[in-house]
């Protein structure tokens, strides 16, 4: 790749495209790809390190305590937990019809673990999410007081 191409990538902010153009300008030099083809892929190259970044940045912002997911959990640690309800709350249905979700039980029981992974298949889905335990909400809510 020159370096006025490699410039104009990066006044862009076409970083994803300037990772990945040496190899699509090598596969469509031995023929492997029309010049449709290897627009398509560069872009698509693109698209891919964007949506890396946002979901990246969307964890983050999430707060959560622990990276946790659906299938690290122990299902039979706790049969009492209805895996099914779980799972459709994994989906995203109860935010795209505005309702609440609330765990309650005793310490130790699973209830952060499956908040932080519907958390992060929500973000996954594309929305927002704030992981907050009830102490977090406390202190919050305690600062927020303390300061008007």
């Amino acid at each position: 790749m020159s370096e006025s191409l490699a410039q104009a990538l990066k006044r862009l902010r076409l970083s994803g495209m300037a990772q990945t153009l040496d190899v699509r300008l090598q596969e469509a030099a031995a023929g492997r790809l029309n010049h449709e083809e290897f627009l398509e892929l560069v872009f698509q190259d693109e698209i891919a390190i964007r949506d890396e970044r946002l979901l990246a940045r969307r964890i983050k912002a999430a707060s959560f305590r622990d990276l946790k997911r659906l299938e690290d959990f122990d299902w039979k640690f706790n049969p009492k937990i209805d895996k099914k309800k779980v799972y459709e709350l994994a989906t995203g249905k109860f935010i795209r019809e505005v309702e609440d979700v609330l765990w309650v039980g005793p310490p130790g029981t699973g209830k952060s673990h499956l908040a932080q992974a519907v958390g992060l298949e929500a973000i996954k889905r594309g929305y927002k999410v704030l992981y907050r335990s009830i102490f977090d909400l406390v202190r919050d809510f305690l600062q927020d007081d303390a300061f008007g």
